[in-house]
């Protein structure tokens, strides 16, 4: 009976180091800024959303035009202004070239790239994905009239939300945007990837961006790593463990 009080001690101490209002003290970032990639919005970020606000961040989630780079920085940038710091950058597929380009903004205290494009300084994410052998999924872009490429309903189902069950399929072909083919070309001016703290979810059966060209960014930016063993929407697939790293950045 002597020892009870003293267990029951220990068990609420093991609670609180496991409830939001435990994660939320040790905190250092206040928002998480969402950046999504080519052929997607939003809405991919949907199952990540609420597991970063239990931890006690605010989160925004922009809706970027895809109509150039500079287009998508600058909607970036916005919202990082916008936002409570410090900030958590974070970005999917394209959206890693975007913020290797916004996250140098001051308030912006570390970045996240879930399986992302992190181009260097000068270099494209075409100049990146070159050096990799071609994916089986290019054959499934489509290219309109304007110079906008989307993904065929078949393409997405089979490369893009590969692994998501059907009805998650349907959904993100439903919502997907359309990413001007010319802003592919567009090297970033500089790195944010190399003065600050990053992190990486790597996608092992990611078969949009090889996963070989994840793992060397990861040695590049000498960032903290973690696999999954998901397609390329790997926030849809693995939500808790992009969210864990995510949260993992902003503390």
């Amino acid at each position: 009976m002597s020892r009870a009080p003293g267990l029951l001690f220990s068990a609420l101490v093991a609670f609180a180091a496991t409830c939001p209002a435990a994660v939320a003290a040790d905190l250092k970032a206040k928002t998480v800024v969402l950046v999504h990639g080519a052929f997607a919005d939003g809405s991919s970020w949907q199952k990540v959303i609420p597991l970063l606000e239990r931890a006690g961040l605010k989160v925004i989630a922009v809706q970027n035009p895809l109509e150039s780079l500079e287009s998508d920085v600058a909607f970036t940038e916005r919202a990082i202004r916008d936002a409570e710091g410090p900030v958590v950058l974070v970005g999917h597929s394209w959206g890693g070239v975007v913020i290797t380009e916004a996250g140098d903004a001051p308030k912006v205290k570390s970045l996240v790239y879930v399986a992302a494009y992190a181009p260097d300084a000068g270099k494209s994410l075409v100049d990146v994905a070159s050096k990799y052998p071609a994916q089986e999924s290019r054959k499934t872009y489509v290219k309109d009239e304007d110079g906008f490429l989307k993904i065929s309903d078949d393409g997405i189902a089979r490369y893009f939300a590969a692994g998501l069950p059907p009805e998650e399929q349907r959904l993100v072909a439903a919502v997907q945007g359309r990413l001007n083919a010319n802003a592919t070309t567009t090297p970033v001016s500089h790195a944010a990837w190399r003065d600050k703290p990053s992190f990486m979810v790597v996608a092992t059966e990611d078969q949009i961006i090889a996963p070989e060209l994840q793992r060397d960014q990861v040695k590049s930016a000498k960032a903290e790593m973690v696999e999954v063993p998901s397609g390329h929407v790997a926030m849809l697939s693995h939500p808790k463990e992009v969210a864990d790293l995510i949260v993992r950045a902003a503390q």
